[in-house]
């Protein structure tokens, strides 16, 4: 080892190598980044290793390499996709019981493994909620950690066997018959698949006659149009809830051009949006879903549409938290970055004096009324009479500014990325109001992983071709730009609540924080966006083109830099925005936010607002 390689870079490195090694690819491609772990077709995304790394965290990580290791030497994802079930509910669990027998080759062959693996499972089930007394376990989690005793003969873990144990008895006795036949078809996935579907028919979780592909002959070749609908309905997979998914893999379809991964903490569908960019003219041209039209060309790419907006939903972050799960989170919030705080707050203090130098004070004199001015009052005395003792402070333009700090809330931020996020953005806050500078916090997710309500009615109405955007927006005002500090604080800690990040249609969240903006009086308004990776939602991309939310995340951006008032600018954490915006800054290490967004911040007050750029004079303020 290099004598300047720290010890998170040799783990890096020795991980690489073992991935390659138990995949049996030596050509895989292993990366780390904030939105892992998940497989994105020869690409292995792993979480980055904490800099202060234990012995668990990195047990985990390695766990998580060997998932994705052994689903790309053990696993075929055609073979998978025919056999999988049409119905939402049912694929999830089917996609559990698969993983658990990937899990189990791997396990069952090398001790090193199923210690990575275990660690992996707890740190999932931890996330999920699963471990928590009281919380309903999705039928996913049980029937998979179910499956995983018979194979490997290793119960649950301590937090789960809770979880399980209620509901075994009736589980074995409806399809113990067909479990027990699970362990001698492990090596052979169509085996395996067909008594897993029968488990479920079993269980009342598969109709008995959506019977799927699994009932022809593999060999036929069968109608390819049946094929393609499977095809899209796997993005229905939400399970019962957010831990509905948590112990799927990542899913790689390699005959898909768009193809898509599913984050197994909690189902989270993610597009690697940058491997498609780069073989982007190969795969459009293999489009095979009949509900996604080729991209190449945009005189045949229709206009951003949504399918209904009837199920989204603008809310106040206190609206969706009462009041002392809101003060517990915001403890957490709060003790998990002590030191980020006043680290962000120093850098914080930085931009207040120079905001504070910008604002000249300016005074009136020789007033009527007002406040007495005390280099006069030798007047007061020598003439009584004269009016004219009195000043006021005139006000600054510069006051006159709101700004809007515009956070993903999307699975990915999951951990680290989201607390950082909140306590700069916090932190933020606090100093721009002692400046005079109003401050607004929003958050944007989806109501639900993978379509929720409107893919259902989508469903319902038939699957009409081409419906736009297929999902439930959530839109959270943490903080309003007219609220006191103090009042918005605790309203932070919600993104620390389990469940709430979902996934990220950043186009429309761009317009509904632009409008709130315009409809703002202040002369100079600034949008500050902070986001860790492009728009994703499996639900509306799974009948669409794979670029149709980035697309119009291009579009709306480019509006309002050429055609609004508002000052745009972006900071991206581990993911390249400034291909996206113009006025953009990438940082690698989360740590690097609150420094990032004060830097941002000080430039932008530094510079002219865009009107007097523009050459247009702002408008004042009507009088009172």
């Amino acid at each position: 080892m290099a004598k300047s390689e720290s010890p998170v870079e040799s783990f890096k490195r020795a991980l690489q190598h073992a991935t390659r090694s138990l995949a049996e690819q030596p050509d895989l491609e292993v990366s780390f980044a904030s939105d892992g772990p998940r497989l994105a077709g020869k690409t292995a995304v792993l979480p980055h290793p904490p800099r202060d790394m234990g012995e668990r965290d990195a047990a985990r990580i390695r766990g998580e390499a060997d998932r994705i290791a052994l689903r790309m030497a053990h696993h075929d994802e055609a073979a998978h996709n025919r056999l999988r079930p049409h119905e939402s509910r049912a694929a999830a669990v089917f996609e559990a019981v698969e993983q658990a027998r990937l899990e189990a080759i791997g396990s069952n062959a090398l001790g090193g493994v199923r210690e990575n693996l275990n660690s992996a499972l707890e740190y999932r089930l931890e996330r999920s909620g699963m471990t928590r007394p009281g919380q309903e376990p999705a039928m996913a989690d049980v029937l998979s950690l179910m499956v995983r005793e018979r194979l490997t003969g290793q119960t649950p873990p301590d937090g789960a066997k809770a979880a399980v144990d209620p509901l075994r008895a009736d589980i074995e006795a409806r399809a113990g018959r067909h479990l027990d036949q699970l362990e001698a078809a492990i090596e052979d996935q169509a085996a395996f698949a067909r008594l897993a579907r029968e488990v479920l028919r079993d269980l009342d979780i598969e109709a008995g006659d959506d019977r799927g592909d699994d009932t022809s002959d593999e060999e036929d070749g069968e109608d390819e149009n049946q094929k393609d609908e499977a095809g899209g309905d796997d993005s229905d997979a939400d399970g019962e809830g957010d831990g509905s998914d948590g112990a799927s893999m990542e899913r790689s379809d390699k005959a898909s051009p768009d193809s898509r991964s599913v984050e197994d903490t909690a189902g989270l569908a993610e597009q690697d949006l940058e491997a498609r960019d780069a073989d982007e003219g190969a795969d459009m041209a293999e489009g095979q879903l009949p509900n996604r039209p080729d991209l190449k060309g945009e005189g045949g790419v229709d206009a951003y549409r949504v399918f209904t907006r009837e199920f989204d939903e603008v809310v106040d972050a206190d609206d969706l938290c009462d009041p002392e799960e809101l003060e517990r989170l915001r403890v957490y919030l709060d003790q998990q970055l002590a030191s980020l705080t006043s680290v962000v707050s120093r850098l914080a203090n930085r931009l207040q004096r120079r905001l504070m130098a910008k604002q000249s004070r300016s005074w009136m004199f020789d007033l009527e009324e007002g406040v007495l001015d005390t280099a006069r009052l030798t007047r007061v005395i020598t003439d009584p009479t004269s009016p004219l003792s009195f000043k006021e402070e005139q006000d600054t333009e510069f006051r006159d500014t709101v700004v809007t700090l515009l956070l993903d809330n999307s699975g990915s931020m999951r951990g680290r990325p989201i607390m950082v996020a909140a306590v700069c953005a916090d932190v933020l806050a606090r100093t721009l109001e002692r400046c005079g500078v109003k401050v607004e916090i929003l958050g944007f997710t989806t109501r639900a992983w993978k379509g929720g309500q409107s893919r259902d009615k989508w469903i319902k109405e038939g699957k009409p071709l081409q419906p736009g955007r297929l999902n439930d927006l959530r839109h959270i005002v943490y903080k309003a730009a007219d609220a006191p500090w103090r009042r918005a604080r605790r309203n932070l800690g919600l993104m620390m609540r389990e469940g709430l990040l979902k996934e990220n249609i950043d186009g429309e969240a761009l317009l509904w924080a632009h409008n709130r903006l315009m409809a703002r009086p202040e002369q100079r308004r600034i949008m500050m966006v902070i986001s860790d990776g492009a728009p994703v939602d499996d639900s509306t991309l799974s009948v669409n083109s794979g670029h149709y939310l980035e697309r119009h995340l291009r579009q709306v951006i480019g509006e309002i830099e050429t055609a609004s008032p508002v000052e745009l600018m972006a900071i991206g954490i581990g993911h390249d925005v400034t291909r996206w915006y113009k006025r953009a800054l990438t940082i690698v290490d989360v740590e690097q936010l609150g420094g990032a967004m004060v830097e941002k911040l000080a430039e932008l007050f530094d510079e002219q607002p865009k009107e007097e750029q523009r050459g247009v004079r702002p408008r004042r303020k009507a009088a009172a």
